[in-house]
């Protein structure tokens, strides 16, 4: 795989690859240009060319370029499936989720091109026209992680070209070919060279040089809160423009009159899907009492069933873990509340790259597992004696992302989500949910900014402000 720079197929500078693997056995899935910080300069150096044509398309051309990048998603749909599974560990019921949400973030892009608009204001001087107009701020850095590479790249990218922005798209070193594949069928819908440009490479190897460049003017990152904080110093220093979609510790609260038969689905849905590899999964369950026994008796039969088979069968759930560095961090997270006295309810063992899913109980707060986020299908249950309690704990995280409540007192559920430090939550539902047009994102350690076709046409556009004196 190459570089896609300036509307071209270019090696790295150097001519460096790098190993692309198949998480499910660690085989060679494929080579990946390995890009230098050159080869980052020469990406903003395209966008930065481009931006000033680029920004004077007509609504009409951008709007048929990002539906006609969803009719080639379509056409491709056997191609991105495959490399979902193949590339990242997708099982088909994720990969078909993940292009869905995909396909649907495009086409609300497209919705984006006639809302970049501004307003009028009236004025204290006397004969004078005020008003406000919408500009895009020039290159874009979009970086995006291995877990939903289709999610993210389709919405982070389409939602900056869709309001005049150009692109510079870093992604996972682990999901180089997703973007790739998006690349190809971007420049088959029509849009100008120069417009979305790809750079693979190691990201701690040339992050900086594309977050630290003095011609990008915004920088949207999805990844790791220490990665983050790293890529919030260097735009502060730069006083470049962010958002960062962060890690979690997401809460699920389950109060004594809750429905365990829709409650207990969704807490799996919560956690297991694509193997807990993700910054929205529940990784945190606080059940009342009277209920307790019961849910972790529920919970541990329907996770002990979770499928751990083919990928390309329906009925598989369990994902690999992305990587052998991942692995040890599930691994250890397991082995160090176990050695401080936690119960494993179910689960803990490994099948090849795959973690059996898991449940911990009698969970305290000197476990790494407690406060700190595990990426794997590893959660806790935890239980409380009132809904006040739920509350405080679920708030006790440095987190902030997704959260959820499963109750059918409408007052309560109201009070948790107006007090829960979450950017997100749900009720009576799964912590893992998302929409194209939401505002998506979290507090504290879980980001700063929120993503969406309307968060990000304010965040990704600047207003400037007009007078006309008559």
């Amino acid at each position: 795989m190459q570089h896609f720079i300036g509307g071209e197929w270019v090696d790295a500078e150097d001519g460096g690859l790098f190993d692309v693997v198949n998480p499910l056995d660690d085989s060679l899935y494929a080579r990946a240009a390995k890009g230098t910080g050159n080869d980052v300069r020469r990406a903003v150096a395209a966008a930065k060319s481009a931006f000033p044509e680029y920004r004077e398309t007509l609504p009409k051309d951008r709007e048929r370029w990002l539906l006609r990048v969803a009719e080639i998603m379509e056409e491709r749909k056997a191609e991105l499936f495959d490399c979902l599974i193949d590339e990242i560990g997708s099982p088909i019921q994720k990969a078909m989720f993940e292009y869905e949400k995909g396909l649907t973030m495009v086409r609300a892009a497209a919705g984006m091109c006639r809302k970049v608009r501004g307003e009028t204001y009236p004025s204290d001087a006397p004969g004078k026209f005020s008003m406000s107009i919408r500009e895009p701020r020039g290159v874009v850095a979009v970086i995006t992680p291995f877990n939903v590479p289709l999610i993210k790249t389709a919405r982070l990218v389409a939602n900056a070209l869709a309001v005049g922005n150009t692109v510079v798209h870093l992604p996972s070193e682990m999901a180089p070919h997703l973007t790739v594949l998006f690349a190809e069928i971007v420049a088959e819908a029509g849009f100008p060279a120069g417009a979305y440009n790809v750079v693979t490479g190691i990201g701690h190897e040339i992050g900086d040089d594309l977050t630290g460049h003095k011609d990008v003017d915004f920088v949207t990152f999805t990844g790791s809160s220490v990665v983050g904080q790293h890529i919030a110093e260097i735009c502060a220093r730069n006083k470049t423009p962010n958002t960062l979609e962060l890690g979690g510790k997401s809460p699920t609260v389950i109060l004594a009159d809750a429905d365990l038969d829709k409650a207990v689905p969704m807490a799996a849905r919560s956690i297991f899907m694509f193997a807990g590899q993700a910054c929205i999964g529940s990784s945190r369950f606080y059940v009342e009492r009277p209920l307790y026994d019961e849910f972790v008796k529920r919970f541990a039969m329907v996770a002990s069933k979770v499928g751990m088979g083919d990928l390309r069968d329906p009925e598989t759930v369990i994902a690999p873990i992305i990587s052998e560095r991942q692995r040890k961090r599930v691994r250890d997270h397991i082995a160090d509340a176990v050695a401080k006295g936690a119960t494993v309810v179910t689960g803990g063992e490994w099948i090849g790259n795959r973690c059996q899913p898991t449940l911990l109980t009698d969970v305290t707060e000197e476990m790494t597992v407690c406060k700190t986020e595990t990426f794997g299908p590893v959660t806790s249950i935890y239980p409380i004696d009132s809904y006040e309690e739920g509350l405080e704990k679920a708030n006790d995280t440095e987190y902030g992302l997704s959260s959820a409540i499963f109750t059918k007192d409408i007052n309560r559920a109201f009070h948790f989500a107006r007090n829960i430090g979450a950017g997100m939550c749900h009720i009576n539902g799964a912590t893992i949910h998302d929409e194209a047009h939401v505002p998506f994102g979290g507090n504290g350690e879980s980001g700063v900014g929120r993503e969406g076709t309307d968060a990000d046409l304010e965040a990704m556009t600047e207003l400037k402000w007009v007078t006309v004196q008559l």
